[in-house]
């Protein structure tokens, strides 16, 4: 025959748990490793706006070549004439 459990068993923890004020055990954290964690990453930010810079050059460099181009150039100045010569 099994015994049934009051709703109070049933819903107590097992006498071998943490108490909730307890924190699991891990190294102690200590400021040279936190220092050292920060280092790490010190550069990420630098570098990230290196790589958004040089697209940005990449691309105004391709532009400057797509705009002296005779075509291009001959299209501006067709649209610069058509909007000064009104009438």
């Amino acid at each position: 025959m099994q015994k049934e459990l009051s709703p109070t068993a049933a819903t107590a923890t097992p006498t071998t748990a943490m108490p909730a004020t307890a924190t699991p055990t891990r190294r102690p954290r200590s400021p040279a490793r936190a220092l050292r964690r920060l280092r790490e990453d010190a550069g990420a930010a630098t570098a990230e706006y290196l790589v958004a810079t040089m697209a940005a050059v990449g691309f105004a460099g391709l532009l400057i070549v797509i705009l002296r181009g005779n075509e291009v150039r001959g299209i501006l100045t067709e649209l610069v004439r058509n909007a000064l010569s009104v009438g």
